[in-house]
């Protein structure tokens, strides 16, 4: 098994980034959600509720990111560092808050005409848990992005293969990848091997990762990630099939337990 594609959302909801490697560090990925979109009440304003979120292009870079979209000129942005941090949420059903800071006045102006309704841009200094403690069967700890559960999203491409190949028997066209919005995706390993993963260590090149759980998946999964437009698959399908306790799951949740690099081609070792 391999790896065979690495990828970040500087911004939670925003077009993925691909890369050839990347650092790992405790929360995840370097330069992964980090940044978030949020309402007036500091509540995250992701994918689920506007897709054109996938028109953002967010680049990270040393002390900040640049923010790119059509129409809009290119916004430099900073890490604030002044100012009192703002209380946030990465749902509005979420009990806990973390704790970020509001990018300022330019930023807000963009994101707000970008949206085409008030917004806010922040930066989460110190990654933190947002999920309490005992509400998932293993725990992905208290070091987590903007992220919506773990630190990092694997998936598979056999996975996707046999995914598709049950969209093709039902008439349906098959979905890509980006679909599913994955930080690591492996190559080699049978379908849905994954699953037999969870709690147990897994080793991408040098770094060892955790399995925290399957990844159970919302709407996000039926918008197409080049033009927002949504549509009812591959949810429909995965609720024939892969329907867990009321999760459709897709995907693997990983803690890293070491910090490190992974990079493209990376052997994929789980632990027996």
């Amino acid at each position: 098994m391999r790896l065979s594609a690495v990828h970040t959302y500087p911004v939670k909801g925003c077009r993925r980034r691909d890369h050839d490697a990347a650092p790992v560090l405790p929360w995840g990925l370097a330069g992964d959600r980090r940044w978030m979109l949020v309402d007036s009440a500091g509540i995250g304003i992701t994918q689920r509720e506007v897709s054109s979120l996938v028109a953002l292009r967010a680049v990270a870079r040393t002390g900040g990111l640049t923010l790119r979209a059509a129409g809009h000129p290119d916004l430099d942005v900073a890490e604030p560092v002044d100012g009192a941090p703002i209380a946030v949420r990465t749902f509005r059903s979420r009990k806990l808050d973390v704790w970020a800071h509001a990018a300022g006045v330019a930023a807000e102006t963009w994101v707000s005409r970008f949206l085409g309704r008030p917004a806010r841009l922040v930066w989460l200094a110190r990654p933190a848990r947002h999920i309490p403690v005992a509400d998932r069967e293993h725990d992905p700890g208290g070091q987590v992005s903007f992220a919506d559960e773990a630190p990092i999203l694997l998936a598979s491409t056999a996975s996707l293969d046999a995914l598709n190949g049950w969209l093709a028997e039902a008439g349906e066209p098959p979905v890509p990848m980006t679909r599913f919005r994955p930080n690591l995706v492996i190559t080699g390993a049978p379908a849905w091997a994954e699953d037999d993963w969870v709690a147990r260590p897994v080793r991408i090149g040098g770094v060892t990762f955790r399995a925290a759980g399957p990844a159970g998946r919302c709407v996000v999964t039926t918008t197409d990630q080049e033009t927002g437009v949504r549509g009812k698959e591959p949810l429909v399908t995965l609720g024939r099939y892969r329907n867990v306790r009321q999760k459709l799951l897709f995907g693997l949740h990983l803690v890293p337990v070491e910090t490190g690099r992974v990079a493209v081609g990376d052997e994929v070792v789980p632990a027996d």
